[in-house]
């Protein structure tokens, strides 16, 4: 599998864009109520919670991914809930641990090892700040907030996914891609690619 995974981290600021989809997860995440945990999400198998759990998860998981070690090393460090009483106090932790890492010196030098074999930070990177995006629109969508996503966050996204797609449609994480409408919008375009109905 290729090292190379959108655009080239010599032409975007990661660590910058890693955390302006920070700041979209959180912007939702935090207006969550009580009774929207247990609502549905665009991912079908995930409640308002579990979604929220999984993307927490993700960030805990990053200042070890981002230092260089391997998945065995971390091992069971961040099974169960990485929630517990307060998810949104949850998040901004594990959200604040992962932008510092991305934002160290030289962390973009490292190797990453993934569950998939070692690749470079960048690319771990990247596919954090998607995984963040779209899982921000999934969060807007299941507790009807605002689904509006950074324009430049949509843009990167797009750069990533369209090259990309026969791979990302063949890993099973996305649902199939639904078909485009002709004049869609740039967002509108990501998400019928990630199998996502605006």
């Amino acid at each position: 599998m290729s090292t190379q995974f959108g655009p080239s981290v010599a032409t975007v600021d990661l660590p910058a864009l890693f955390g302006r989809a920070l700041d979209e997860f959180e912007r939702r995440v935090t207006t969550v109520s009580a009774e929207q945990w247990s609502a549905p999400t665009p991912c079908t198998d995930w409640d308002v919670r579990t979604l929220v759990g999984h993307v927490v998860a993700e960030q805990l998981w990053a200042p070890s991914m981002l230092a260089g070690e391997t998945m065995e090393e971390v091992g069971d460090r961040f099974d169960g809930d990485v929630l517990g009483d307060d998810a949104a106090a949850a998040w901004r932790s594990a959200a604040a641990r992962a932008r510092s890492a991305a934002g160290a010196p030289d962390a973009l030098e490292v190797t990453v090892h993934a569950s998939y074999g070692a690749v470079p930070a960048g690319r771990y990177l990247t596919e954090m700040t998607l995984d963040v995006a779209v899982h921000t629109w999934d969060l807007a969508r299941g507790i009807g907030a605002d689904e509006r996503l950074d324009p430049d966050l949509v843009d990167f996204a797009l750069a990533v996914v369209e090259p990309n797609l026969a791979m990302l449609s063949a890993s099973g994480l996305f649902a199939p891609p639904l078909p485009v409408a002709e004049g869609a919008s740039a967002q509108e375009r990501l998400l019928a690619l990630l199998g996502r109905q605006a």
